[in-house]
């Protein structure tokens, strides 16, 4: 059985829940609110995040950002709720995409099997 990919959502901002609830009908994905502060960096690599969302209205978080140098495979989302823009940053790169593209991204089938050959 494949391993469920954690997502952790940072903030509070309606949008941000609105695609918790998206992502939480997909039985591959577990959504994990989590309301600010933000755990120190330990506290976070503890809950073994695969993916990490915020708000970008609500700032970037610090702990989450730090948490990159050491989880190679994070990826981290931000969204913009003005825009409708996704901000993505990993240990290799950065880009913007739509919220759609996020969708199919973090719920492409075989992500986690090309991620845990990495």
């Amino acid at each position: 059985m494949n391993r469920r990919r954690r997502v952790l959502l940072f903030g509070k901002s309606i949008i941000l829940g609105t695609v918790g609830a998206s992502l939480a009908r997909y039985p591959d994905l577990e959504v994990v609110a989590l309301s600010p502060p933000l755990p120190d960096v330990k506290a976070l690599e503890a809950l073994a995040p695969d993916v990490i969302l915020f708000d970008v209205s609500d700032g970037g978080p610090d702990a989450a950002f730090a948490l990159l140098k050491n989880c190679a495979n994070l990826l981290l989302a931000g969204i913009n709720p003005e825009n409708e823009e996704v901000g993505l940053w990993s240990s290799t790169k950065g880009e913007v995409m739509t919220a759609d593209d996020l969708l199919q991204l973090i719920t492409r089938p075989g992500l986690l099997q090309e991620i845990d050959s990495v």
